[in-house]
């Protein structure tokens, strides 16, 4: 274990396996129905809230409130969520509404057993749960109504928060019937199994495009964000961070210049015990601005430590040095024997792919309020992962995690990066040392430099065709630093097949395709140099992000290789045989969807101007989503790159809100194509360089392009769709590139230099 995966004691923290039940429901539907306990029906008293789950309630003036156990980071999830509920329960759209959920346990994810928002896992993950909650209470309603009724439930009608009996006409509000105390219905977690839900053809909310609950506070300044927050004598503190990015300490901190700063209280050294932070200092005082004066004014000594000398040269140095070392590693898939295979192929094509170091950049900055009341720490922030959060924040503060209270914001941007819990060490250290709430608040500078980024990759892939340019043979090594090893949990890790021990998939996810390929090798290769220099984190879509990359180059490259189209090629490998069937043809239809849609394979280009395609099952393989991509660019003569427009065809199962999935399919392919052109940061002397918007330049408004997408919506399990379009745009675009102008590039971001030198070559 690192120094800079989280340490905390074992006693100070709960991470086993009873919190983290990953791709399982052994949990079960706990979801605590009952009447309102404690109430008389035939008192005086005023009538309580009706909670038939803990994922919502109905109040007695009839409105439905669903708590959202998601972070809400602008992709309207807690919409969602009260959309499937609505949809099962009855209740009129207007009626409802939505809060978010604090740390309490019972708000884990019915899957995952924890509150964690990443993976385009919220809507596939939940909506069975959601489904059922609504269905329960809706049944639960039903039979409060026939009891006051004196009708069969069997023949009342629930619709637009109204339960009705057709027969005698007689009807009941959700508010009266709340009201009425009757509602006492309770399901254990086998009833609620076995309950009966809706089939697609049934659906009168889930599929229509209702307006999202979030937007009104959103713009009338209501909704309340982690920078938002004010508590009575609250101070703010603005952190100083060493130019090492990790494994640096603080010599010595001379304060004597910030005590003339109007407000400065004090400058905290932080001593953090998780290894989430090395050698931090935050300076306290009264305002922000004055916080951020002091922290300006202090002169702090360092010693750089053991990464003050790493580059990214040094980062892909190494990782092409572990890549030739035979016993690095682990084995991610290890089918037949491409070794063999090799040696009898008519052809062997072999290439190395690249990815820099990628920055997260929300617009919120990261933000934390920590306030001290008694034994109880209160943290105030938008984070995507309250569980293990509440733990760093419980290790930073010396205390048992069970008297951290997290209350959760609306996050202004995530895609990851609030996962971390960084911003919440200074906080609650400095809160700790002055006796007060303390705000941090970071800069641009610190976030960008300090920020948990996609890691540097290195990827060799090695492939083998037979005489009749079939693909034979696949071997792919992966080198990277590994994100989720850094958390320190081990149920997010995964068993090596060749018994070698855990394997971080997150970081091979994708390389396990679903094309059919009969000798195929992926090795998950630890950089361990870069793991410590450049502690990563989870970027919107993870490692189909990069191995996407390589194997849907690659695949182009042996089309082109063999003389076949690359589309053709594609849909040949998708013949869904053995492991394959389901998922293959599943890709297979989105790919022909994009294809026509495009008009690909159909349209006279001009000179220097070309087609690409690709195909990708982002995530995880048990949690895949199926998304093609053909982009349509433009190559000029000096090698700079137009992308004219992006077609994108999805399958998403079942839709809930058609406007809100375009938006994420949109959302996501210019973020894909942010990273395939344009982001990249680079380590000197152990530190970030680029620092802000001027020298990390993500996609402009100028740069983008035409997006068309096609949903499909074919009534299947519901998947993700934050994350897939991300990584099926880089490898489109570099194969149209290659289309237009013959030139192959293999590093991202692509660059006009690297795309004119190609042509030469």
């Amino acid at each position: 274990m690192n120094k800079h995966v989280n340490d905390v004691a074992p006693e100070t923290t709960d991470l086993s396996r009873r919190s983290f039940l990953v791709g399982t429901a052994a949990t079960g539907l706990v979801l605590g129905y009952a009447g309102v306990p404690g109430i008389d029906p035939a008192s005086a008293a005023a009538p309580a809230t009706f909670e038939p789950s803990v994922w919502y309630a109905i109040s007695p003036d009839g409105l439905v409130t669903v708590t959202c156990g998601k972070a809400d980071m602008g992709q309207h999830i807690a919409s969602t969520m009260a959309q499937i509920v609505c949809e099962e329960l009855g209740a009129k759209w207007s009626d409802m509404r939505v809060q978010l959920a604090s740390n309490d346990p019972k708000f884990n994810d019915p899957v995952l057993g924890a509150q964690i928002t990443g993976g385009s896992w919220s809507t596939m993950m939940n909506f069975d749960a959601m489904s059922r909650a609504g269905a329960a209470g809706r049944m639960a309603l039903t039979e409060g109504a026939a009891a006051v009724m004196g009708v069969p439930a069997s023949e009342l009608v629930v619709r637009d928060s109204m339960i009705v009996h057709p027969k005698s006409k007689k009807q009941m509000s959700f508010a009266e019937l709340v009201k009425s105390g009757k509602a006492t219905k309770t399901f254990t977690p086998d009833e609620l199994k076995a309950i009966k839900l809706k089939t697609p053809d049934q659906y009168t909310m889930i599929g229509v495009s209702v307006p999202q609950l979030d937007i009104p506070s959103k713009t009338n300044g209501t909704a309340k964000y982690g920078i938002d927050v004010m508590l009575p004598g609250m101070a703010y503190g603005a952190v100083v961070t060493p130019p090492v990015r990790f494994g640096a300490t603080v010599k010595s901190v001379d304060d004597s210049a910030a005590k003339k700063v109007p407000g400065f209280i004090k400058a905290v050294t932080l001593d953090d015990k998780t290894g989430t932070t090395s050698g931090w200092v935050v300076a306290v005082a009264s305002t922000y601005a004055n916080a951020k004066k002091a922290a300006a004014a202090l002169k702090i000594a360092y010693d750089g430590g053991p990464n003050a000398k790493v580059s990214s040269e040094s980062l892909l140095d190494e990782a092409k040095r572990l890549q030739k070392l035979e016993d690095s590693g682990q084995f991610f898939v290890k089918d037949g024997d491409p070794s063999a295979a090799f040696g009898s192929a008519a052809k062997v094509l072999e290439a190395e792919y690249t990815t820099s170091i990628n920055i997260h950049a929300p617009m919120e900055p990261m933000n934390a309020t920590a306030e001290f009341k008694g034994d109880i720490l209160h943290i105030y922030s938008g984070n995507q992962f309250a569980t293990r959060s509440g733990a760093i924040a419980a290790g930073a503060a010396g205390i048992d995690p069970k008297f951290v209270v997290m209350h959760q914001m609306w996050l202004g941007g995530g895609f990851g990066r609030r996962l971390d819990a960084d911003m919440m060490v200074p906080a609650v250290q400095a809160a700790k040392a002055i006796g007060k709430p303390v705000k941090v608040i970071y800069t641009r500078e610190n976030d960008m430099t300090m920020d948990f980024s996609r890691p540097l990759t290195y990827q060799k892939v090695k492939a083998g065709v037979d005489g009749d340019g079939k693909l034979v043979a696949l071997s792919h090594d992966v080198v990277s630093a590994w994100p989720t090893a850094r958390w320190g949990i081990p149920d997010f890790l995964t068993p090596s097949v060749d018994k070698k021990g855990p394997l971080d998939s997150f970081t091979v996810n994708g390389a396990d395709f679903f094309y059919t390929v009969p000798n195929h090798y992926v090795r998950a290769i630890k950089n361990e140099l870069a793991h410590n220099a450049t502690p990563s984190g989870q970027l919107r879509s993870v490692a189909p992000g990069w191995t996407f990359w390589a194997v849907e180059s690659m695949i182009d490259e042996i089309a082109a290789a063999t003389g076949k189209d690359p589309a053709q090629f594609r849909i040949g490998l998708l013949d869904g045989k053995g492991k394959n069937d389901g998922g293959a043809q599943r890709l297979r239809n989105t790919l022909l969807a994009a294809m026509g849609l495009s008009g690909y394979g159909t349209k006279q280009l001009p000179k220097g101007e070309g087609m690409g395609v690709a195909c990708v099952s982002s995530q995880e393989r048990a949690t895949a989503s199926w998304t093609a991509c053909v982009a349509h660019v433009a190559v000029a003569p000096s090698g700079e790159v137009t992308v004219k427009k992006l077609t994108v065809a999805t399958d998403v199962g079942t839709q809930v809100h058609p406007d809100n999935i375009r938006a994420q399919v949109e959302g996501a392919a210019l973020w894909g194509l942010s990273l395939a052109m344009y982001e990249k940061a680079t380590l000197k002397d152990g530190g970030i360089e680029q620092t802000n918007f001027d020298s990390y330049t993500p996609l402009r408004m100028s740069q983008v392009p035409e997006v068309a997408v096609a949903v499909i919506a074919n009534g299947e399990k519901a998947t993700g769709v934050g994350e897939p379009a991300v990584t099926v745009v880089a490898p489109a675009i570099g194969n149209a590139i290659f289309n237009a102008s013959g030139a192959r590039v293999r590093a991202l971001p692509i660059t006009a230099e690297a795309v004119k030198g190609a042509m030469k070559a």
